[in-house]
């Protein structure tokens, strides 16, 4: 069962699915870096001075300023504002996975449409070649 599992684990699929995982999980801290810290701040400032972090509905009876000021007491909220930067998270990353993957399709579709180079004769194959022509004359 180990060596079946080790064979599993060493083929090519599973090694490059890995770093992609791991790519990919660095790839999304960055995007949300961006849209948090990057275009947020423009789009609330142009909106109007709104911190989307700070945009939520108070369920409770209580009035709190701030949504840290209801986290902190436990009231419920919906943190709307989180999720429509989350949202905007997503679409980035989907549309940069999108222009990834339409690149790495155009390059496989020029691999393909390259002809492949016909390998040279072995020295047996050329050997032969000799001979039969040697003995043609």
């Amino acid at each position: 069962m180990f060596e079946e599992f080790k064979k599993f684990a060493l083929r090519g699929n599973v090694v490059d699915m890995a770093v992609g995982i791991i790519i990919g999980g660095a790839f999304g801290k960055i995007v949300s870096s961006l849209v948090k810290d990057v275009m947020m701040p423009p789009i609330g400032m142009v909106l109007g001075q709104v911190n989307f972090n700070q945009l939520f509905i108070n369920l409770s009876a209580t009035p709190y300023a701030s949504l840290k000021e209801a986290q902190e007491a436990g009231a419920p909220t919906l943190n709307y504002g989180i999720f429509v930067s989350t949202i905007l998270d997503f679409i980035i990353l989907a549309f940069a996975i999108f222009i990834m993957v339409k690149m790495m399709n155009r390059l496989k579709k020029k691999q393909e449409e390259a002809p492949a180079k016909e390998p040279s004769p072995s020295k047996e194959e050329v050997l032969l070649t000799e001979i039969r022509d040697l003995l043609k004359k």
